[in-house]
């Protein structure tokens, strides 16, 4: 599985949240939903915008992305 769809299962699980419960309040259909948390499929990003909104988080933080510590270059 991805970084994403542990991620989102994490935070439905989270909420004590069925996938029909967290597919309906996104506004997606529970196979589609399900098809994330599986990995089977990638959201489009007005989807992803609403999942993110309906779990109160970032994009980064729900795709599971962070930032690597830069050091300042020696120029």
């Amino acid at each position: 599985m991805s970084a994403f769809s542990d991620h989102l299962i994490q935070l439905r699980e989270q909420r004590s949240l069925s996938q029909k419960e967290a597919a309906d309040a996104c506004g997606v259909v529970v196979r589609a939903y399900q098809r994330y948390e599986y990995g089977e499929r990638e959201p489009q990003l007005s989807t992803l915008i609403r999942l993110a909104d309906f779990y109160q988080v970032s994009l980064d933080d729900l795709v599971g992305r962070s930032f690597p510590v830069l050091k300042p270059s020696a120029d």
